[in-house]
């Protein structure tokens, strides 16, 4: 486990925060981050044993369907700006990313058999070699840079650091544990909606394995654990849902750590194939929050659905961050703790069961406001 491992977004800026980091170089106070992210695991592994003992339906009950297709679809609305800064960082990466999610679709949909299960890579392999064509053979643009690959050494041990237990820390990062039991909680639902199963009775274990997992990487000087949006878009891609894959693709990605080469090899890849590839991933994680509404069949015609869903949409896609007491909440936090509040706070509004919630009239709609 790495200190250079990738930060879930939740942690991002709770860690900045506490550590001082200024963005050069390694976090020299990765340490008392350390402390912060191992007790943000504790507050989720509760949360994970009071789900499995007492069951999920006060999740269903504090977060209904139109709130968790809310959640889904914020975290692909947040991240679409990752996306459209890497797509757009110059003439070439635009023209590159471009022509890589048209190869990356046209993969998923009209290639034969196996390869069609391949649409991120072929894509990505495509987008590599065109840029290379086009930029270091025609010198349309900067072309791959592969100083990073030669400088990287073969093999070389993970780098270790043990934790600092700081109490401002703690109760920085702590609150993240909340946050992290609603990004699951989404996630848990996308998956459920992609694979036509429910999944909700398997939250606990669910929340318990992510807290573990947390606590682990906390220790050894990793970065706090989330379920990544990035892996449930290539799952939707893909169609592979088995988590045999993921045990696997787990103990590989422990193998490869010890490759500075291979980490090397990821940091060559251009802009504007990643840009490409994050608009398919992130438009896919998007585009299922809507899939649960439908699938629900969120009524949109009344006000407990429409107003905590159109706030967290919002909060969510300008990335709305609030900061108190050196405690920082980015756009998904701040998105899903409205949708949940307004939610709630509109859940006992009654309604008139005789009239038609498909008809959509001038009255109704002044109503809503």
């Amino acid at each position: 486990v790495s200190t250079q491992s990738t930060w879930g977004f939740s942690f991002i800026s709770v860690v900045v925060a506490v550590t001082k980091y200024n963005g050069d170089g390694m976090n020299p106070n990765i340490s008392i981050a350390q402390g912060g992210v191992i007790s943000a695991g504790v507050v989720y592994a509760i949360a994970g044993i009071v789900t499995e003992k007492f069951g999920y339906y006060w999740i269903d009950w504090l977060m209904p369907p139109s709130v968790t297709g809310a959640v889904v679809a914020t975290i692909g609305l947040n991240l679409a700006k990752v996306a459209v800064i890497d797509i757009s960082h110059s003439s070439l990466d635009l023209i590159i990313g471009l022509i890589t999610i048209v190869i990356t679709i046209m993969v998923s949909s009209y290639m034969p058999g196996y390869l069609r299960r391949l649409p991120i890579l072929i894509g990505g392999i495509s987008g590599c070699i065109l840029h290379s064509i086009l930029g270091n053979g025609f010198k349309l643009g900067p072309g791959l840079d592969f100083t990073p690959l030669e400088q990287a050494p073969w093999i070389a041990p993970p780098t270790f650091s043990l934790p600092q237990f700081n109490i401002q820390a703690i109760f920085t990062v702590a609150p993240v544990g909340i946050i992290l039991v609603a990004e699951n909680l989404g996630h848990i639902k996308a998956v459920g909606a992609m694979t036509s199963t429910p999944l909700d009775h398997m939250l606990g274990r669910a929340f318990l394995g992510d807290a573990m997992a947390t606590i682990v990487s906390g220790i050894g000087g990793g970065c706090g654990v989330t379920t990544y949006a990035e892996n449930i878009s290539l799952m939707s891609v893909t169609k592979i849902y088995s988590s045999a894959v993921f045990i696997i693709a787990g103990l590989t990605a422990c193998l490869l750590g010890f490759f500075p080469k291979f980490g090397a090899i990821v940091g060559v890849l251009p802009q504007g194939v990643l840009g490409g590839l994050s608009v398919i991933l992130f438009g896919l994680v998007a585009a299922t929050g809507g899939r649960i509404w439908v699938e629900n069949a969120v009524d949109f015609g009344k006000a407990r659905n429409i107003f905590p869903v159109g706030i967290a949409l919002i909060f969510g896609a300008g990335d709305f961050t609030f900061n108190i007491a050196g405690f920082s909440m980015g756009g998904i936090g701040t998105a899903t703790a409205a949708a949940v509040i307004a939610n709630q706070l509109l859940k006992f509004k009654k309604t008139n069961p005789h009239q038609p919630s498909h008809v959509k009239t001038q009255h109704q709609i002044q109503t809503l406001i």
